[in-house]
């Protein structure tokens, strides 16, 4: 993300050759049998397999010793938007060759949404809150914001929270190309371009960002290294069309004055936004229009930028992924640029780091993630000083 490098390229999930659209950001090369056993992996949907490696190295890296945890004190809040598409689709394919007998015993559990959740209690012992959040483009956000409200009622300690998604199949591609919201440039570096006049859809990806989530005081009793604290989320609905956002982005506004009054934080204290920011005509306008309502003439000094530049759009596991980039970005002191913006638009006419990284001090960050059925949700990290 930091170097603009695009993740973007030839779809190989199936044959596209007879559409307009051909390129989305795979996960390439991925082979489950690499991190999980035979046994494990073939009980899995793609997405459910992203969602269990993310959060096994999100695990290690965050050193938790689970001989040590209270399991009644782990919990599990996980987002997707789609679940097991690829299950669904095998499990239609063998229904419609040999009828019920055609169908896999897997079927079932390989297709839920909430699966990946349990997978993840079971495989942590993780006895507490185990929930999974579906909505859309906004889930990965929503799941870290409800596990921080979780902690924060003294439900848990530790929870880990984020997203996973896997819709590049044929159907999923085709369904939202025919819907007239995917970008259909062939051109796979240039393709996503939030925020540039020469925009026209979004990229379609897949994968996940998994965090571990931690009690504060919890994770200074173990000595935990600690990269960022989630401090403030807010989620509203636009209550204005299943697909589009709200005229002059009233409900992403609104999201966003949320957030930041749960943070107790003012607006002019804000340095970056990883914006939601999805390479859509409207999208990118409204966004743009929501920043300005809120921040007012400090807007125009916040730096805003899309990652969705380079990885595409993740759907369900967007948010997962942006706030990993966000709590990167406090911790390094690195804002990522929106590698491909290129052309200005007026109608975006805010900082958005275009195409290369820039140091800089941020205290304070928001990620923003919209989704379809009018759904918004923000979340608000701060630098951590010990």
């Amino acid at each position: 993300m930091v170097a603009g490098t695009s993740g973007i390229g030839p779809i190989t999930r199936f044959d596209p050759s007879e559409m307009p659209v051909r390129i989305a950001g795979e996960v390439i090369g991925f082979d489950p049998i690499e991190r999980l056993s035979r046994r494990e992996a073939k009980r899995m949907d793609r997405f459910c397999q992203f969602a269990v490696v993310a959060s096994d190295e999100a695990v290690i890296h965050a050193g938790l010793d689970w001989e040590a945890e209270d399991s009644e004190r782990i919990g599990v809040v996980f987002g997707s938007g789609i679940g097991g598409l690829s299950e669904i689709l095998r499990g239609h394919a063998g229904y419609l060759e040999r009828g019920w007998k055609g169908m896999s015993p897997f079927f079932i559990p390989r297709s839920l949404t909430n699966i990946a959740a349990g997978h993840l209690a079971m495989r942590y012992d993780a006895q507490g809150p185990n929930i999974c959040v579906t909505t859309a483009c906004a889930s990965g956000n929503h799941a870290l914001g409800e596990a921080m409200h979780i902690i924060q009622r003294d439900e848990a300690d530790v929870i880990v929270a984020g997203g996973a998604e896997a819709p590049i199949e044929g159907p999923g591609v085709a369904g939202f190309t025919v819907m007239k919201a995917l970008s259909r440039n062939l051109d796979a570096a240039s393709a996503s371009r939030p925020f540039d006049r020469e925009r026209d859809g979004f990229v379609i990806g897949e994968g996940a960002g998994m965090l571990v989530l931690e009690e504060l005081e919890h994770a200074r009793a173990r000595g935990a290294t600690i990269y960022a604290e989630l401090v403030g989320y807010a989620h509203t609905n636009d209550a204005h069309h299943l697909t589009s956002p709200s005229p002059n982005g009233a409900g992403a506004a609104r999201c966003m004055r949320m957030a930041l009054r749960s943070a107790g934080i003012r607006p002019e204290q804000v340095q970056y936004i990883n914006a939601h920011g999805t390479s859509t005509p409207q999208n990118d306008v409204n966004e743009t229009r929501a920043i300005h309502a809120v921040f007012g003439d400090h807007a125009r000094a916040l730096m805003v930028s899309s990652t969705k530049s380079v990885t595409g759009h993740l759907l369900g596991a967007a948010g997962g992924i942006e706030a990993l980039a966000t709590v990167m970005t406090l911790h390094e002191q690195t804002v990522p640029p929106t590698a491909t913006w290129r052309n200005r638009d007026p109608e975006c006419d805010l900082d958005y780091v275009p195409r290369d990284a820039r140091q800089a001090p941020v205290q304070l960050a928001l990620s923003n993630s919209f989704g379809f059925g009018g759904t918004n949700a923000t979340v608000v990290f701060k630098r951590f000083s010990s």
